[in-house]
């Protein structure tokens, strides 16, 4: 099959798809604007951040098959995808550690203000009376929001520094998430309100959807303990930017984020966010699953998903029932998807 690679990719992953019988172009600088024009004549196309949209997929005649190298795929046209008979697949699971060690970094960075440490002394500027003042995570109570992997990861991060980790309860988990919430001690709690009382410090690990669209708000903000922290290094979607900064002028709210509403959707360039800017904010640049071991670990995957569509069995298709529906579709007005 021809493939393009059109974001980050490990050259001995590109290797493994060329040894596979493969062709590929790999073009880890193309823009969304540029994707439909390099899309002609390929079979797959793999994205990790790169948006690919309805007026794009339209264009690409010979696409089967989408592979988000990550867990989202919010950056995907999904249903335009089925509507043309295009697989839309993502790698989930395989970069969760690396985001949950970026989340409790942030954690520890909000605790002992590390990044304000660092700038007084760049500068010259002792200041040990301010920065010895600091919490601490031993006892802290932690809600986390969203028992995925990345969540479950956290969680036992935090755990292990022995904090009290909690969760909304949920009517059915599967058996492993139940196994390692246990391990971690996780107490539940009924729903996410009760979770914002409880907690002084929330982290959130969901997707982006209509039901999870500003989820931390005023209402929610309202519930947390003057001084509480909120992380978030899932979507920047969850997030009423207003309501967070309302939050942290009035009560003292503090956040660590690596996500952002209006963040560029390219490797380098210029965001204005009055949220990223806030003083009560530390910040990173949507880099959680940007660790070498994650990269590899996706990358990986991708090549095993690859050979698997070529034997007919795309693991992971995010898009599987409207695909199934669209093509059901086609076959009842006599045409194909």
């Amino acid at each position: 099959m021809r493939i393009l690679v059109a974001d980050a990719f490990p050259a001995a992953s590109l290797a493994e798809l060329a040894d596979g019988g493969h062709e590929y172009e790999y073009q880890p600088d193309t823009t969304a604007d540029q994707l439909a024009e390099r899309l002609t004549g390929y079979d797959v196309l793999v994205v990790r951040s790169t948006k690919v949209t309805a007026a794009t997929i339209e264009t690409a005649e010979s696409l089967r098959l989408i592979i988000r190298a990550g867990s989202g795929t919010n950056t995907i046209d999904c249903a335009a995808a089925a509507e043309r008979g295009i697989y839309v697949c993502n790698v989930p699971g395989r970069n969760a550690v690396a985001v949950a060690e970026l989340t409790f970094g942030l954690l520890l960075a909000l605790d002992r203000n590390i990044p304000d440490n660092v700038i007084d002394l760049r500068a010259g500027r002792w200041d040990k009376k301010r920065y010895s003042r600091a919490n601490g995570i031993l006892g802290r109570r932690i809600g986390v929001v969203g028992l995925g992997q990345i969540g479950l990861a956290f969680a036992e991060r935090a755990a292990a520094f022995g904090a009290k980790v909690y969760a909304v309860a949920k009517a059915e988990r599967d058996t492993e998430s139940a196994r390692r919430a246990a391990g971690a001690g996780i107490e539940f709690v009924s729903d996410l309100d009760e979770l914002a009382r409880t907690c002084d410090v929330l982290s959130f690990h969901l997707p982006a959807a209509e039901n999870t669209r500003q989820l931390i708000n005023r209402d929610l903000l309202a519930k947390v303990p003057a001084g509480a922290l909120i992380l978030n290094t899932s979507r920047g979607e969850l997030v009423d930017e207003d309501a967070l900064i309302e939050a942290m002028e009035t009560k003292g709210v503090r956040a660590g984020l690596d996500v952002y509403a209006d963040e560029p959707g390219t490797a380098t360039g210029q965001i204005e966010s009055r949220l990223a800017k806030h003083p009560n904010v530390y910040g990173t640049h949507h880099i959680g699953a940007s660790t070498e071991q994650a990269q590899q670990a996706v990358a990986d995957e991708v090549v095993r998903m690859i050979g698997a569509f070529t034997q007919g069995a795309p693991p992971h298709c995010v898009n599987l029932a409207a695909l199934d529906a669209a093509q059901l579709a086609a076959a009842g007005s006599g045409g194909a998807p």
